[in-house]
Protein backbone atom coordinates (compact mmCIF):
# COMPACT_ATOMS: atom_id res chain seq x y z
CA UNK A 1 0.00 0.00 0.00
CA UNK A 2 2.93 2.51 0.75
CA UNK A 3 4.68 2.07 -2.13
CA UNK A 4 1.45 2.52 -4.18
CA UNK A 5 0.73 5.43 -1.97
CA UNK A 6 4.56 6.70 -3.18
CA UNK A 7 4.06 5.49 -6.58
CA UNK A 8 0.96 8.13 -6.97
CA UNK A 9 2.49 10.96 -5.29
CA UNK A 10 5.29 10.74 -7.51
CA UNK A 11 2.85 11.05 -10.58
CA UNK A 12 1.13 13.87 -8.87
CA UNK A 13 4.32 15.43 -8.78
CA UNK A 14 5.46 15.26 -12.37
CA UNK A 15 5.84 18.82 -14.38
CA UNK A 16 4.01 16.51 -17.51
CA UNK A 17 0.41 15.90 -15.73
CA UNK A 18 -2.11 18.66 -15.66
CA UNK A 19 -3.72 20.09 -12.38
CA UNK A 20 -6.61 18.36 -12.76
CA UNK A 21 -4.48 15.20 -13.11
CA UNK A 22 -2.32 15.69 -10.03
CA UNK A 23 -4.93 16.44 -8.00
CA UNK A 24 -6.55 13.20 -8.80
CA UNK A 25 -3.52 11.26 -7.95
CA UNK A 26 -2.75 12.65 -4.92
CA UNK A 27 -6.62 12.01 -3.87
CA UNK A 28 -6.04 8.41 -4.52
CA UNK A 29 -3.24 8.47 -2.21
CA UNK A 30 -5.22 10.33 0.60
CA UNK A 31 -7.84 7.72 0.01
CA UNK A 32 -6.26 4.80 0.30
CA UNK A 33 -3.79 6.12 3.21
CA UNK A 34 -7.16 6.68 5.07
CA UNK A 35 -8.61 3.38 4.32
CA UNK A 36 -5.53 1.68 5.39
CA UNK A 37 -4.97 3.43 8.74
CA UNK A 38 -9.41 2.68 9.60
CA UNK A 39 -9.19 -0.74 8.68
CA UNK A 40 -5.29 -1.49 10.64
CA UNK A 41 -7.01 0.07 13.88
CA UNK A 42 -9.86 -2.25 13.84
CA UNK A 43 -7.87 -5.01 13.21
CA UNK A 44 -5.85 -4.16 15.93
CA UNK A 45 -8.73 -4.12 18.28
CA UNK A 46 -9.75 -7.31 17.47
CA UNK A 47 -6.76 -9.00 17.86
CA UNK A 48 -5.94 -7.27 21.67
CA UNK A 49 -3.44 -5.58 20.56
CA UNK A 50 -2.22 -2.31 21.43
CA UNK A 51 -3.27 0.47 19.79
CA UNK A 52 -1.28 2.34 17.16
CA UNK A 53 1.72 4.25 19.05
CA UNK A 54 1.42 7.88 19.90
CA UNK A 55 4.62 9.79 18.05
CA UNK A 56 5.84 13.27 16.82
CA UNK A 57 7.35 14.62 14.00
CA UNK A 58 8.31 18.15 12.81
CA UNK A 59 7.89 19.29 9.41
CA UNK A 60 9.43 22.54 7.87
CA UNK A 61 7.41 24.92 6.53
CA UNK A 62 8.15 27.91 4.27
CA UNK A 63 8.28 31.60 4.89
CA UNK A 64 9.17 32.68 1.12
CA UNK A 65 6.87 35.67 0.39
CA UNK A 66 5.83 36.33 4.26
CA UNK A 67 3.53 33.64 3.76
CA UNK A 68 4.72 31.27 6.26
CA UNK A 69 1.78 31.73 9.07
CA UNK A 70 -1.06 31.47 6.54
CA UNK A 71 0.79 28.59 5.17
CA UNK A 72 0.70 27.12 9.03
CA UNK A 73 -2.48 27.35 9.82
CA UNK A 74 -3.37 25.79 6.46
CA UNK A 75 -1.35 22.41 7.63
CA UNK A 76 -2.54 22.72 11.15
CA UNK A 77 -6.05 22.08 9.81
CA UNK A 78 -5.48 19.75 7.91
CA UNK A 79 -2.89 17.85 10.47
CA UNK A 80 -6.26 18.22 12.77
CA UNK A 81 -8.53 16.23 10.56
CA UNK A 82 -5.89 13.18 11.07
CA UNK A 83 -6.87 13.44 14.45
CA UNK A 84 -3.27 15.25 14.67
CA UNK A 85 -2.02 18.22 17.38
CA UNK A 86 0.32 20.85 16.03
CA UNK A 87 2.58 23.61 17.67
CA UNK A 88 4.88 25.54 15.59
CA UNK A 89 8.58 27.41 16.19
CA UNK A 90 9.59 30.23 15.24
CA UNK A 91 6.41 31.65 13.35
CA UNK A 92 6.99 35.37 13.09
CA UNK A 93 6.00 37.56 10.21
CA UNK A 94 9.33 36.90 8.38
CA UNK A 95 10.45 35.29 5.54
CA UNK A 96 11.87 33.03 7.71
CA UNK A 97 11.59 29.11 7.39
CA UNK A 98 9.83 28.21 10.40
CA UNK A 99 8.81 24.20 11.96
CA UNK A 100 5.94 22.61 12.86
CA UNK A 101 5.48 20.14 15.11
CA UNK A 102 2.98 17.54 14.85
CA UNK A 103 1.64 14.73 17.68
CA UNK A 104 -0.52 11.92 16.51
CA UNK A 105 -0.57 8.59 16.08
CA UNK A 106 2.15 7.12 13.99
CA UNK A 107 -0.29 5.90 10.85
CA UNK A 108 -1.49 9.38 11.07
CA UNK A 109 2.05 10.96 10.73
CA UNK A 110 3.00 9.00 8.03
CA UNK A 111 -0.09 9.83 6.12
CA UNK A 112 1.06 13.27 6.66
CA UNK A 113 4.79 13.06 5.70
CA UNK A 114 3.61 11.55 2.32
CA UNK A 115 0.64 13.82 1.46
CA UNK A 116 1.39 17.13 2.77
CA UNK A 117 3.67 17.92 0.02
CA UNK A 118 1.35 16.96 -2.44
CA UNK A 119 -1.72 19.25 -0.79
CA UNK A 120 1.20 22.33 -0.12
CA UNK A 121 2.35 21.91 -3.74
CA UNK A 122 -1.44 22.30 -5.14
CA UNK A 123 -2.25 24.83 -2.84
CA UNK A 124 0.45 27.33 -3.41
CA UNK A 125 -0.30 26.77 -7.41
CA UNK A 126 -3.78 27.44 -6.29
CA UNK A 127 -3.03 30.23 -4.62
CA UNK A 128 -0.27 31.65 -6.93
CA UNK A 129 -2.74 31.65 -10.48
CA UNK A 130 -5.43 33.38 -8.45
CA UNK A 131 -3.52 36.03 -6.85
CA UNK A 132 -2.31 37.41 -10.10
CA UNK A 133 -5.75 37.10 -11.86
CA UNK A 134 -7.24 38.93 -8.65
CA UNK A 135 -4.45 41.57 -9.32
CA UNK A 136 -5.22 41.56 -13.10
CA UNK A 137 -8.70 42.04 -12.58
CA UNK A 138 -8.13 45.28 -9.91
CA UNK A 139 -5.78 46.52 -12.05
CA UNK A 140 -8.35 47.41 -14.79
CA UNK A 141 -10.56 49.34 -12.30
CA UNK A 142 -8.79 52.23 -11.29
CA UNK A 143 -5.49 53.48 -11.73
CA UNK A 144 -3.37 51.75 -8.31
CA UNK A 145 0.10 52.13 -7.68
CA UNK A 146 2.28 49.02 -7.48
CA UNK A 147 3.26 48.87 -4.18
CA UNK A 148 -1.35 49.00 -3.59
CA UNK A 149 -1.36 46.67 -6.19
CA UNK A 150 1.75 43.71 -4.41
CA UNK A 151 -0.23 44.82 -0.66
CA UNK A 152 -3.64 43.54 -2.31
CA UNK A 153 -1.99 40.43 -3.92
CA UNK A 154 -0.13 39.39 -0.39
CA UNK A 155 -3.41 39.82 1.44
CA UNK A 156 -5.67 37.62 -1.34
CA UNK A 157 -2.62 35.16 -1.43
CA UNK A 158 -2.65 34.39 2.28
CA UNK A 159 -6.48 34.75 2.79
CA UNK A 160 -6.46 32.18 0.08
CA UNK A 161 -4.10 30.02 1.38
CA UNK A 162 -5.66 29.95 4.90
CA UNK A 163 -9.19 28.99 3.37
CA UNK A 164 -7.92 26.38 1.49
CA UNK A 165 -6.73 24.20 4.23
CA UNK A 166 -9.86 24.51 6.37
CA UNK A 167 -11.85 23.61 3.09
CA UNK A 168 -9.33 20.70 2.56
CA UNK A 169 -9.66 19.97 6.08
CA UNK A 170 -13.71 19.23 6.44
CA UNK A 171 -13.54 17.20 3.49
CA UNK A 172 -11.04 15.01 4.59
CA UNK A 173 -13.14 14.61 8.42
CA UNK A 174 -16.39 14.22 5.76
CA UNK A 175 -14.86 11.48 4.79
CA UNK A 176 -13.48 9.99 7.66
CA UNK A 177 -16.71 10.16 9.28
CA UNK A 178 -18.48 8.41 6.15
CA UNK A 179 -15.25 5.14 6.74
CA UNK A 180 -16.39 5.50 9.67
CA UNK A 181 -19.92 4.78 10.07
CA UNK A 182 -19.70 2.29 7.03
CA UNK A 183 -17.34 0.02 9.50
CA UNK A 184 -19.95 0.40 12.23
CA UNK A 185 -22.71 -1.16 10.08
CA UNK A 186 -20.61 -3.56 8.86
CA UNK A 187 -19.50 -3.99 12.20
CA UNK A 188 -23.49 -4.78 13.38
CA UNK A 189 -23.66 -7.01 10.61
CA UNK A 190 -21.28 -9.29 12.36
CA UNK A 191 -22.04 -8.86 15.56
CA UNK A 192 -25.60 -10.09 14.68
CA UNK A 193 -24.03 -12.77 12.43
CA UNK A 194 -21.60 -14.36 15.10
CA UNK A 195 -24.12 -14.68 17.76
CA UNK A 196 -23.07 -11.11 19.45
CA UNK A 197 -19.10 -11.36 19.56
CA UNK A 198 -17.60 -8.42 20.57
CA UNK A 199 -16.21 -6.39 18.15
CA UNK A 200 -14.88 -2.36 18.53
CA UNK A 201 -15.50 -0.31 15.49
CA UNK A 202 -13.56 2.49 14.29
CA UNK A 203 -15.53 5.31 15.39
CA UNK A 204 -14.13 3.58 19.08
CA UNK A 205 -10.87 3.01 18.36
CA UNK A 206 -10.34 6.76 16.38
CA UNK A 207 -12.35 8.02 19.35
CA UNK A 208 -9.59 6.48 21.57
CA UNK A 209 -6.45 7.72 19.42
CA UNK A 210 -7.87 11.39 19.43
CA UNK A 211 -8.03 11.34 23.36
CA UNK A 212 -4.58 9.88 23.56
CA UNK A 213 -3.14 12.22 21.25
CA UNK A 214 -4.19 15.23 23.33
CA UNK A 215 -2.85 13.74 26.25
CA UNK A 216 0.63 13.39 24.96
CA UNK A 217 0.57 17.06 22.99
CA UNK A 218 -0.51 18.55 26.68
CA UNK A 219 2.32 16.79 27.76
CA UNK A 220 4.80 17.69 25.43
CA UNK A 221 3.42 21.16 25.14
CA UNK A 222 2.22 22.35 28.54
CA UNK A 223 2.10 25.20 28.55
CA UNK A 224 1.91 26.31 25.25
CA UNK A 225 1.57 30.08 23.74
CA UNK A 226 -1.24 31.04 21.27
CA UNK A 227 0.10 32.87 18.87
CA UNK A 228 -1.45 36.00 17.35
CA UNK A 229 -3.66 35.73 14.01
CA UNK A 230 -3.07 37.81 11.09
CA UNK A 231 -4.28 40.92 10.59
CA UNK A 232 -4.68 41.40 6.97
CA UNK A 233 -7.48 39.37 5.70
CA UNK A 234 -9.33 39.49 1.98
CA UNK A 235 -12.59 38.58 1.29
CA UNK A 236 -12.14 37.62 -2.06
CA UNK A 237 -9.17 35.83 -1.53
CA UNK A 238 -10.90 33.53 1.55
CA UNK A 239 -14.15 32.94 -0.84
CA UNK A 240 -12.44 32.16 -3.61
CA UNK A 241 -9.50 30.00 -1.43
CA UNK A 242 -12.49 28.07 0.54
CA UNK A 243 -14.10 27.31 -2.74
CA UNK A 244 -10.91 25.65 -4.47
CA UNK A 245 -10.07 23.80 -1.60
CA UNK A 246 -13.85 22.54 -1.54
CA UNK A 247 -13.82 21.44 -5.77
CA UNK A 248 -9.71 19.97 -4.88
CA UNK A 249 -9.66 16.49 -5.99
CA UNK A 250 -9.50 14.50 -2.88
CA UNK A 251 -10.84 11.15 -3.62
CA UNK A 252 -11.71 8.92 -7.45
CA UNK A 253 -13.95 6.05 -5.86
CA UNK A 254 -15.34 8.12 -3.00
CA UNK A 255 -15.40 11.67 -3.72
CA UNK A 256 -14.69 13.16 -0.70
CA UNK A 257 -17.03 16.78 -1.10
CA UNK A 258 -20.35 15.00 -1.94
CA UNK A 259 -22.88 16.12 -0.09
CA UNK A 260 -21.05 17.63 2.84
CA UNK A 261 -21.87 21.15 4.40
CA UNK A 262 -19.90 24.39 3.88
CA UNK A 263 -19.22 26.69 6.42
CA UNK A 264 -18.32 29.26 4.48
CA UNK A 265 -21.19 31.67 4.38
CA UNK A 266 -22.30 34.46 2.30
CA UNK A 267 -21.09 37.30 4.72
CA UNK A 268 -17.36 35.25 4.61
Amino acid sequence: MVERVRGLLRMAEDPAVTDAESQAFTAKAAELMTRHAIAEAEARAERGEEPDAISRMDYPVSGVGGHGKARVRALADIAAAYGCQSAVRGNTSENTERLMILVGTVSALDALRMLLPSISMQMEASAKFMSSAHVSDIRELRNYTRSELETERKRYYRSFVRAYGQAVAERIREFRVRLQEMSSHDASGRQSGEGGESHRGAELVLRDDVHRVNEEFQRQFPQLRKHRPERTHSPAGYRAGYRRGRQAELGLDTPVGGGGTSALTESD
